[in-house]
């Protein structure tokens, strides 16, 4: 291989982002380097970035990799059935694939799993995220070949809409005709609208904010039946009016750091309704939370990590497909030295930008 260096962006610390260079790691049989086309940005990076999340600094962030295989084992083409100069996305979760967890298909619990670019540099070959110009494939990651005729950063949209496929169908078990609410417009609320539509989701409610016209107005035209400003409307009532006063079949909440938005949830689900939490609130307590609604609705509450096989390969085909415009939601590139601009941007931190979706072209 002709490259030796690669550059990458480390996180030395909150808010502390620097450029450094890293030697391309060789590449035994059953492992392979990815040249990094394209690394989606989400709200996690954000708390990543303001040390909200307990990492082990010196790291590379990144977990939503897209790019082209640069060099593989033989043992590695093998198993993933791609090869040097195929398109993959890579996975964020990196199971044990030893463990009962894993044999039984829920990797993403793991007793033991790694998260790509929560791993040190120190590890060994060192990089383990995708604000690079390369990253390593490890032997237990798990990829999905990805047509190589998409624009990466319509292509690198596999990881919201693949959360979009799990959180708001997979995991409620979503059906024809169903009401869905969804608490959030962001880039996981439309992909979630996108993948409701897609199964026969009846009505679909999305709420957001004032500040939230623009992906509101996303949502209506991805499918969603109903949007709700928070700020003007009450959001119970208008479910009510919606719904004739039965509440939503499947609650989806994809809010970040806000807790009020849990607890009112379970008066926006019906009798018997499901519940999935997907937005992290950094680790903070949910005040009014009064489980007795729980029992008294028998709900169903499930808490939602990360994202699987099936609801990413579901994305991809969504993705190659071309028949729903999802280009609509991306925003904005970024080269990888302005990837601290491209965090802020989506937190909203850069005057008069509204990010969607956004992410780095490492390699442009």
């Amino acid at each position: 291989m002709a490259i030796k260096k690669t550059t990458a962006m480390v996180q030395t610390g909150p808010r502390a982002l620097e450029a450094r260079e890293f030697p391309l790691p060789d590449i035994s049989d059953n492992d392979a380097l990815l040249r990094v086309e394209a690394c989606g940005i989400c709200g996690s990076d954000h708390e990543q970035f303001n040390g909200v999340l307990p990492v082990p600094y010196p790291i590379i962030p990144g977990h939503e990799p897209l790019g082209i295989i640069e060099a593989i084992g033989d043992g590695a083409a093998r198993r993933w059935g791609v090869d040097v100069g195929d398109r993959v996305a890579v996975e964020t979760m990196l199971g044990c694939q030893s463990c009962r967890d894993c044999y039984s298909g829920s990797y993403h619990l793991c007793s033991t799993r790694q998260i790509y670019s929560y791993i040190p540099v120190d590890q060994p070959p060192g990089l383990w995220g995708a604000y690079s110009q390369y990253m390593y494939i490890a032997p237990n990651a798990v990829v999905h070949k990805v047509n190589p005729g998409l624009p990466p950063e319509i292509a690198v949209m596999f990881n919201p809409l693949g959360a979009g496929f799990r959180w708001a169908v997979e995991m409620p078990q979503t059906r024809p005709g169903d009401t869905v609410l969804i608490l959030g417009p962001g880039q996981r609320g439309l992909a979630s609208v996108i993948a409701c539509r897609q199964v026969g989701a009846g009505d679909i409610i999305v709420t957001g904010l004032g500040a939230d016209e623009n992906k509101l107005g996303l949502a209506r035209e991805f499918g969603a039946t109903h949007t709700i400003n928070v700020d003007e409307e009450d959001t119970e009532q208008r479910v009510r009016e919606i719904t004739n006063g039965r509440g939503a079949d499947v609650v989806v909440e994809v809010t970040s750091y806000a807790t009020e938005p849990v607890a009112a949830s379970l008066n926006y689900a019906r009798q018997g309704g499901t519940i999935v939490l997907a937005g992290v609130k950094g680790m903070k307590e949910v005040p009014g939370f009064v489980s007795d609604k729980v029992v008294l609705k028998e709900l169903t509450i499930k808490g939602a990590m990360g994202v699987t096989w099936s609801a990413y390969d579901s994305a991809i085909r969504l993705i190659e497909s071309g028949s729903v415009p999802i280009e609509k939601m991306h925003t904005h590139n970024f080269a990888l030295e302005d990837a601290e601009l491209a965090i802020r941007t989506l937190a909203r931190e850069i005057p008069g930008e509204e990010s969607v979706h956004s992410c780095l072209l490492p390699c442009a």
